[in-house]
């Protein structure tokens, strides 16, 4: 078999190419239907930044926000020919070009433990589970609903805020400066933090990936407050240590959700509790992927672009 993938050959060298799909008898193979583009880790790779990770390497298939529906599963793997699924990456087949995270492809072998099965309602939202599990995972170790303030309303800051309220918290504080990605709340308010005069925040929750915020986020913090850190950053993060001292701040740092996560926000949306709608703004047939990739990057107004890869099965 082969498949249709995106290829960075080399940092901003973005093709389509056929790869062939190495033979994996204990992987499911699924033909994909929707991936969506990391505006993250993602324009990381794009741009050459990206940390060195297990992985890591040109040439390579990005992607790790993908749904699609098994084309052949093993009779022990615990899943059905036709069942809808979110990969979220974890390809390992095709061979000499790297995988980092290697969603983003008309066909993917991918071990059956990777996957979830999804509902076939939820579509092409499905690839949002990723994000969804971010933002769940970094709720859990921030504990019981308390978080006041959300930075950043992206997707990731927009599900923070909804999963905040799906878990019984009260409606936070999402904290936006850019006019175009301030409006979509939903059951919360969205201010420009530079209107917020509130400086005793018990919990905040850093969606932004802004390296430079910490110095103002601490001093926005009450007495032995935390920052949550849910955000993926390239550069350093430093901060000034004498307002931290004087409030015993402290802050911590959201690791990569867990399959347990995907499951639990799965559970959620199955439940009626979390929605996935108006996080997709664009839409770009798989054979448009490298405009898509520019626009997923530079037009503020796109929150999820995602590529249609129906046409290339």
């Amino acid at each position: 078999m082969d498949a249709i993938a995106v290829v960075l050959g080399r940092p901003r060298e973005l093709s389509l190419q056929q790869l062939l799909l190495a033979d994996a008898p204990d992987c499911l193979t699924v033909d994909i239907e929707w991936s969506a583009i990391s505006t993250g880790t993602e324009r990381l790779l794009y741009e050459g930044r990206m940390p060195q990770f297990p992985g890591m390497g040109y040439p390579l298939v990005p992607g790790y926000e993908a749904v699609g529906r098994i084309a052949h599963a093993a009779p022990h793997s615990g899943f059905r020919k036709g069942e809808r699924v979110f990969v979220p990456g974890a390809a390992r087949c095709f061979g000499e070009v790297k995988s980092l995270f290697g969603a983003a492809a008309s066909r993917l072998n991918v071990p059956p433990q990777r996957v979830v099965a999804i509902d076939d309602s939820i579509g092409e939202r499905g690839v949002l589970l990723a994000l969804a599990a971010t933002a769940y995972h970094a709720l859990a170790i921030g504990g019981d609903g308390r978080a006041e303030c959300v930075v950043g309303h992206g997707v990731l800051g927009r599900l923070l805020a909804r999963l905040i309220m799906a878990m019984g918290g009260d409606p936070p504080v999402v904290w936006e400066s850019n006019p175009e990605r301030a409006v979509g709340a939903m059951g919360y308010s969205v201010i420009d933090p530079a209107q917020d005069s509130k400086r005793d925040y018990r919990l905040i929750f850093d969606a932004s990936g802004d390296a430079g915020l910490l110095d103002s986020l601490i001093a926005r913090l009450a007495p032995r407050g935390e920052i949550i850190l849910a955000g993926f950053y390239s550069a350093p993060l430093t901060f000034s240590y004498p307002p931290a001292f004087m409030r015993e701040a402290a802050i911590r740092v959201a690791a990569e959700w867990k399959h347990e996560d995907l499951l639990a926000v799965r559970n959620l949306i199955d439940a009626g509790r979390l929605s996935l709608d108006g996080l997709i703004t664009h839409h770009a047939a798989a054979s448009s992927a490298e405009s898509a990739y520019r626009t997923a990057f530079d037009d503020p107004s796109c929150l999820k672009m995602v590529l249609d890869w129906r046409a290339a099965a």
